[in-house]
């Protein structure tokens, strides 16, 4: 009689099998992931100011180049004139100005035609005005970017400020052509330009942050906002001087960085007696508090936009 010889079964080893595949497919799966670990941004409420990241508004600056881009091509899209606007906007606001100040009030110009002396100051007060209405309309005209995308939401004002840039230079091209016909040069103060231009951009920017962000949650500001500007382009010298104001209400006037600013960048163009030093400095400081204050706000409100606007 045959001898049955007992065998282990494929069933009673297959646990054991099964079992050391599955640990090491998991062990390979934790070395793949470690290798291939992709980046995570994890966002968090904020607790007190934040501190502004430019190092993070530095790896978007291809999004702040192409928003600024977008920005310049649409602004005159499908318009008759379509970038002579820039040129005919303040020629037209000088023409009125130099009709209602100069002939009809005979308000002094500094001892340069009135025409001139007015189209200066409107080349400066655009460069703040335009900044600040883009600016502070950015973050709602941009609501399905922000409510959808992230990136540092401060890289939407800033990029107004190119297309105003570019306004400015075309204004002070055509400016040059202006100066060549009144036969006016420009004093050696003309150096000192950049500046001006640079203060004035900080200035606007600030109040662009601060507008911005109260926009977002208060949308009355939209409305308050160019009545407002409207009411400081009459307190401030754009289409007179300074030494038009009365002595005792002088320094009520200088109280407003912006009239430092425009004397000192009207000086830089048409020479003259320059301003003091104590405006001048002034209003550099205002502007660049302003300009840090309107980040550092912006900054601190910018967790809530995503969810409020």
């Amino acid at each position: 009689m045959s001898q049955l010889i007992e065998m282990p079964t494929l069933v009673d080893m297959s646990p054991s099998v099964a079992q050391l595949g599955t640990e090491a497919a998991t062990i390979a799966d934790e070395r793949v992931a470690e290798r291939y670990e992709a980046p995570c941004l994890t966002i968090r409420p904020l607790t007190g100011w934040a501190a502004l990241d430019l190092a993070e508004i530095w790896q978007f600056r291809d999004l702040l180049f192409t928003l600024a881009a977008r920005d310049v091509k649409l602004r005159y899209r499908q318009t008759a004139l379509g970038a002579a606007w820039v040129v005919l906007q303040p020629l037209l606001a000088a023409t009125i100005f130099a009709f209602v100040f100069g002939r009809v009030a005979r308000l002094p110009s500094n001892g340069v035609p009135y025409f001139l002396f007015a189209y200066i100051g409107l080349v400066a007060w655009n460069l703040f005005s335009t900044t600040l209405s883009k600016a502070g309309g950015c973050l709602v005209g941009s609501s399905h970017l922000v409510s959808k995308v992230y990136f540092p939401r401060m890289v939407l004002p800033l990029s107004t400020a190119f297309g105003s840039l570019i306004d400015a230079a075309v204004s002070l091209a055509m400016l040059i052509v202006l100066m060549a016909i009144y036969h006016v040069a420009p004093g050696w103060g003309v150096v000192a330009l950049p500046v001006w231009l640079a203060l004035l951009l900080m200035l606007s920017l600030g109040v662009g942050f601060f507008t911005a962000a109260l926009m977002v949650r208060y949308r009355d500001v939209q409305y308050i906002l160019p009545v407002l500007t409207q009411m400081l382009l009459y307190a401030s010298p754009v289409a007179y001087a300074l030494s038009a104001v009365p002595a005792k209400l002088q320094i009520w006037f200088l109280l407003n960085p912006l009239s430092g600013l425009l004397e000192g960048f009207r000086w830089s163009l048409l020479g003259g007696t320059p301003p003091g030093w104590g405006a001048i400095s002034f209003a550099a400081a205002a502007s660049v508090l302003v300009f840090v204050g309107g980040a550092c706000f912006f900054k601190r409100m910018e967790r809530e936009f995503a969810d409020v606007i």
